[in-house]
């Protein structure tokens, strides 16, 4: 991928922007520069960070992604969780994971990062639908109690866009660490910045592991794995949790073992008025995979099980706003609702 194109990938205004403010290490090749620079840009281009200077990574990072990765990983660098950046293993809408050599303070061998793209919750539809009942977290992963703040992110303004985007970094993390503590295959979570999540890695140094959407099972594992998947579907919901994005996409597969990925939109099944629309959309995109390796599964009868088992409302209240005026269903349980 040329320099242009992954430039406007990771939204190059707010890229270079950002990383000014911040006044972090320029580009290595700062002889190689756009024919007009803003002075924003040409600032950026002068700033050092001494603290940083060591941090050379193998991976051959294009000029401004490498900024981003900078500013990004910049601080598990300095506090030894990772040694070196080695490759970009996953790119997506949200965020690209790269796979990097362990720092002395992790016990592993290799790691994966999860940096996430500026602004990556404008990619994220009705994300009112998932922050229904859920606190704003800050950079630590605490409920915001400032007036200030919560005013900036209701009003969405630059700075409360920022504060926002950090909750949706904080929910992941502090979800990963719940659901690995109580027995969830999810990855290791180790630390958390302002950008990026640092987390166990799920492949070897040739790559990632696939995603099931990415493997055809034999029809006896495919139960299995059917089975290990509702197993931690149902340790979300003892948890309060709904993983909000659940499919074949986002569920690794290695070595006949699972590994659920990408938690920024969990949602609360107690809370949150969209709630089991979510988990019943999460199941069926799971049965669908499963219905495609030869099982026979019944994703309505499924979710519902599964929702009363938890103890969670039979009939809950749904945002209009998450229902389809052109789905008949939709249409019904929106009259339902009014009644």
């Amino acid at each position: 991928m040329n320099t242009k194109s992954y430039y406007d990938e990771l939204d190059d205004n707010e890229l270079s922007e950002s990383l000014v403010t911040r006044g972090q290490r320029p580009e290595r090749n700062p002889g190689r520069h756009p024919k007009k620079l803003s002075d924003s840009m040409r600032k950026y281009i002068k700033v050092q960070d001494d603290s940083r200077k060591s941090f050379h990574f193998t991976y051959k990072a294009a000029r401004f992604e490498e900024g981003w990765l900078l500013n990004s990983l910049g601080g598990f660098y300095e506090h030894q969780w990772i040694a070196d950046v080695l490759k970009r293993v996953k790119g997506g809408k949200e965020a690209s994971v790269y796979l990097c050599t362990a720092g002395a303070e992790v016990d592993a061998e290799l790691v994966a990062v999860k940096v996430y793209r500026p602004r990556m919750m404008r990619n994220l539809k009705n994300d009112h639908a998932y922050r229904e009942g859920r606190h704003n977290l800050d950079s630590e992963g605490k409920i915001v109690l400032d007036d200030g703040m919560q005013h900036a992110m209701d009003k969405r303004t630059e700075y409360g866009k920022n504060l926002l985007h950090q909750s949706w970094i904080a929910y992941e993390f502090t979800s990963m660490q719940v659901l690995k503590a109580s027995g969830a295959d999810v990855p290791t979570p180790y630390e958390m910045a302002d950008n990026a999540i640092l987390m166990g890695y799920v492949g070897d140094r040739d790559g990632c592991a696939p995603t099931l959407s990415e493997v055809s099972l034999p029809r006896a594992e495919a139960q299995s794995v059917f089975e290990r998947v509702l197993r931690n579907i149902e340790i979300m919901l003892s948890k309060e949790r709904i993983h909000g994005d659940l499919s074949a996409y986002n569920i690794m597969y290695w070595e006949g073992e699972i590994t659920l990925i990408d938690f920024p939109q969990v949602v609360s099944p107690r809370i949150n008025r969209n709630a089991y629309r979510i988990f019943q959309r999460d199941v069926t995109r799971v049965c669908e995979y499963f219905n495609k390796q030869g099982l026979n599964t019944n994703p309505r009868k499924l979710a519902a099980d599964l929702w009363a088992r938890h103890g969670y409302r039979a009939e809950p209240e749904v945002d209009v706003r998450l229902l389809d005026a052109e789905d008949p269903e939709d249409r019904a349980l929106w009259q339902k609702q009014r009644k």
